[in-house]
């Protein structure tokens, strides 16, 4: 099973105490260890390290040093994608999305994960079904 795991996971991953892990817990543990393999665009450590460097909410919970080593294991245990040189179909509501399911499809995953309504109402695409974190975690 491939999967390709939408930024947001992450964040909530690393905004969760140690010992309660909860569904993006189950299913980041699941990916490091190698319950499914984790597809993970060249564009996505990027995000993460800029989301959090943005907001004070954030940058307040979660330790840099703790970031880079997570995003190093995330390097290690991943199936890294190259950018994508081309634009990027305009499918979702928010362009800023397109770029996930540009590289899902691309990398032929079977699920992109997601908690993000407009990428969770496109329906089926080429093999690619977008699930929220809830309806993945049951599938492992």
């Amino acid at each position: 099973m491939r999967a390709l795991l939408d930024t947001n996971l992450f964040v909530s991953y690393l905004l969760t105490p140690p010992g309660r892990s909860g569904t993006v817990g189950r299913i980041v543990e699941a990916a490091f260890g190698g319950e499914f393999t984790l597809l993970l665009p060249e564009e996505v450590p990027r995000e993460l390290g800029e989301s959090i460097a943005a907001k004070p909410f954030l940058r307040d919970r979660i330790d840099a040093g703790d970031l880079l080593a997570f995003i190093t294991l995330l390097r290690e245990i991943a199936e890294l994608l190259p950018a994508i040189e081309e634009p990027y179909p305009v499918v979702t509501r928010d362009p800023d999305d397109d770029y996930l399911l540009a590289h899902a499809l691309l990398a032929s995953a079977d699920y992109l994960v997601s908690g993000d309504k407009d990428l969770l109402s496109l329906v089926p695409v080429e093999g690619l079904t977008v699930l929220s974190p809830a309806e993945f975690a049951r599938l492992l």
